[in-house]
């Protein structure tokens, strides 16, 4: 199957979302449904994407700190030539995820519809230069 370049985009679009902590293309790159999920406590944890959206508003971004983005997708799986998952992994702060995102493309183009995430590590002070 053919990479679509604009699942690159719409990868790109959330990566910059992040570490902008950018409401404006954090919305256009989640579905208005879609929800977010988490177990790294040992219970499942919803939470959908307008209260994702609301926390990261409040955030102070690692853009405005000084902090370089560090992004990477690790795979692309297509279900279809309009679905895929996307596994990433992102550095905000201190903190090191690995996110499985759930993309679909429809009327809006390529949107997530569904985000696993695990937090893979947090690192020291120490660590942060490298």
């Amino acid at each position: 199957m053919t990479l679509d370049p604009d699942l690159l985009v719409a990868i790109e679009t959330y990566f910059d979302a992040i570490h902008d902590c950018d409401i404006q293309k954090l919305s256009a790159v989640f579905h208005p449904q879609s929800s977010l999920f988490d177990a790294d406590n040992g219970s499942i944890f919803v939470e959908p994407i307008d209260s994702f959206s609301r926390d990261v508003a409040g955030r102070v971004s690692p853009a405005s700190k000084g902090q370089p983005r560090e992004a990477e997708v690790l795979m692309i799986d297509h279900l279809s030539p309009i679905s895929a998952t996307v596994k990433i992994r992102i550095r905000a702060h201190q903190s090191i995820f690995v996110d499985h995102l759930g993309f679909v493309k429809g009327e809006d183009g390529w949107q997530i519809v569904s985000k696993i995430w695990h937090l893979e590590s947090t690192l020291n002070r120490d660590d942060e230069g490298t």
